[in-house]
């Protein structure tokens, strides 16, 4: 009883300490965060995650002053009376839309003779379109016939994607494209009429010099690729979708493209080669790529 007696003190101190620190950790808990001015200030515009690459908004260029505000005027709303169908005659036009689509390849051998520009203008028109985030249209579609400048895009493009076949892409990948046989030899690039390089916007740039934020552009620009692609089957023109790896900086040197714009795809247009072959794929059914809930 007496050690015990001796030792009293020391608990209730140690208690006391144990009381003390708890209290100051709740009440840390409870009071607000009080807020960084200067983050508060610094407001950084909305980027897709996947655009952190060397075209992407450097911290230099996203000072607060080189950025728009965002307040623009309401734009007028107006009725809207699309066309309605009787159910027979949307199950003739859904099923020779699809007929139409199903015919679709992607085709490497393409005839040299000429396509009128107007189609080829038709058909971007068609892909502009498409819905994009804000209505902020975050495409470019670069346009190539100069037969000088589609040689040196095949140069470009040859040279990055041989290293591609032979070290980047690994064992896998080169394996899984050998029954499409492809390699980095690409002759479409210059045999084709026209190639159409589709940029997207990573940022808008006003007439003010003001940027202004380009919201979902990868997703936009994606959407506005499909729409082309239909535009080209319906015209009766054949491309293969091509997305050259680590090309994207020279074409943009190459054309003349501002920073803000990034290398998203690369199609030869063009009528198919008398000869033309394609492999002979079959698509997954409807059961295999829907679920009805």
């Amino acid at each position: 009883m007496a050690l015990f007696s001796s030792l009293t003190p020391v608990f209730l101190a140690l208690l006391c300490v144990v009381i003390a620190a708890i209290i100051r950790s709740f009440s840390r808990r409870k009071e607000p965060s009080k807020p960084d001015s200067k983050a508060t200030r610094e407001v950084r515009p909305w980027v897709d995650e996947d655009l952190q690459d060397n075209t992407e908004i450097s911290s230099r260029d996203n000072e607060d002053d080189d950025w728009a505000d965002g307040s623009e005027a309401d734009l007028p709303h107006v009725p809207y009376s699309p066309a309605r169908y009787t159910v027979e005659e949307m199950l003739e036009r859904s099923q020779h839309f699809y007929t139409m689509m199903n015919q679709r390849r992607s085709v490497r051998f393409i005839s040299p003779e000429p396509v009128p520009r107007a189609v080829v203008e038709n058909v971007i028109r068609a892909a502009g379109t498409a819905p994009s985030g804000a209505h902020t249209e975050p495409w470019t579609f670069v346009v190539v016939s100069d037969s000088e400048t589609k040689r040196k895009i095949r140069e470009i493009v040859e040279e990055e994607e041989e290293i591609n076949y032979k070290q980047r892409m690994g064992d896998k990948w080169v394996r899984d494209l050998q029954r499409l046989r492809t390699n980095w030899v690409k002759e479409y690039l210059d045999v084709a009429p026209y190639l159409i390089l589709v940029f997207k916007q990573t940022y808008g740039i006003l007439s003010s010099g003001k940027k202004k934020t380009h919201y979902y552009n990868e997703i936009s620009v994606s959407i506005s690729c499909g729409l082309l692609l239909a535009a080209l089957q319906n015209a009766g023109l054949v491309t293969v979708t091509t997305t050259p790896l680590n090309c994207g900086p020279q074409l943009r040197l190459l054309l003349n493209r501002p920073a803000n714009e990034k290398l998203l795809m690369l199609l030869p247009v063009g009528f198919a080669a008398t000869d033309a072959t394609v492999p002979d794929l079959t698509r997954k059914s409807l059961e295999d790529i829907t679920v009805f809930v």
